[in-house]
């Protein structure tokens, strides 16, 4: 028993009790893998997960991160201030502890990407190597946050991985466009409300097949390069009607379908974090964008993808939508 748990790999979540965090979590735990998680309130987080090693401590202070990340091969940094606050002011500082720590033990950092990097200059079509010349203060922080790990690679030979993916849907625990905007968790769905214009695509991405691809990539991880940035195709709706289509299949019935009043996310804004959020991320709903993920079929064979309708019915159980469940 002894040399087996001496043989088991060590990764550290930032982020476990998130959407992308958990599931990854759960993935690597489902292959063997050790967990420990750094959590502000290990007990609460224990008592909901008391399979995973939690640790006491804060993304935020550099000395926390590196005692959670002793004996770790992986660091998986999905650590986002609750309710974006501060959002601009913490990000930054929460990775360059990571990025110290992964120094510090010799470990490779996992990062969920995303589109925000890209500026309607790229559209439609963006691969890993286009240009990033974002319009949002977020899109420019992400940026930044993918140069100083590339600094970290190039530099002091610091492994990473960086999977980005177009807009998260499924799971109890993510906040995306799905659940907080088309439908509302916990209730019957008698209506829905789709952001986008009809005709114009917009690419999604099924959070459980996300983890898994960084799973994957984690597993092959001496195979990739030192820097190593992967874009997923996911679901990608080409006229904005095949999530809503999906979502009435999964009902077994027609529903009234909304546009999204974008007229009140200027005068939430001021009040509401989530608000300035899906003000700044308008213009992903205006034209298409569509990533190719060719350099991730090449380095794993395929990209793990749930069909459509599997994915959305497994969506909307996960948060009560759907009744009997």
């Amino acid at each position: 028993m002894n040399n087996q748990r001496e043989n088991t790999r060590t990764a550290l979540i930032l982020g476990a009790t998130g959407g992308i965090g958990g599931a990854v979590s759960e993935g690597l735990a489902a292959r063997g893998w050790r967990i420990r998680a750094l959590n502000r309130n290990a007990a609460e987080a224990s008592r909901r997960q008391p399979e995973f090693d939690w640790i006491q401590g804060d993304a935020m202070q550099a000395e926390d991160v590196l005692k959670a990340a002793q004996g770790a091969v992986v660091i998986v940094h999905a650590v986002n201030p609750p309710g974006y606050r501060n959002w601009g002011k913490v990000v930054l500082p929460m990775l360059d502890n990571t990025i110290a720590a992964a120094k510090a033990v010799g470990a490779r950092i996992v990062l969920p990407g995303t589109v925000y990097n890209f500026g309607p200059d790229v559209f439609p079509d963006v691969s890993e190597d286009s240009a990033q010349r974002p319009k949002t203060r977020k899109g420019a922080i992400r940026v930044q946050m993918e140069r100083r790990l590339r600094a970290a690679a190039e530099q002091d030979g610091t492994p990473v991985i960086i999977v980005r993916a177009g807009d998260f849907f499924g799971g109890a625990r993510a906040n995306s466009w799905f659940s907080q905007a088309m439908v509302t968790p916990g209730k019957p769905i008698s209506s829905m409300t789709y952001p986008g214009k009809r005709g114009v695509g917009h690419q999604w991405a099924y959070l459980p097949d996300v983890a898994e691809t960084m799973i994957r990539l984690i597993e092959k991880g001496d195979e990739l390069p030192v820097f190593a940035v992967y874009h997923m195709r996911g679901h990608w709706d080409g006229d904005g009607t095949q999530m809503v289509d999906a979502v009435q299949r999964a009902l077994g019935s027609k529903v009234k379908v909304k546009a999204f009043p974008w007229w009140i996310v200027p005068l939430a804004a001021p009040f509401v974090p989530f608000m300035r959020e899906l003000r700044e991320m308008s213009y992903l709903w205006d034209v298409p964008l569509q990533m190719r993920n060719d350099k991730l079929l090449a380095a794993l064979g395929e990209e793990p993808h749930t069909p459509i309708d599997a994915a959305v019915q497994a969506s909307l159980a996960s948060i009560g939508c759907l009744q009997g469940t």
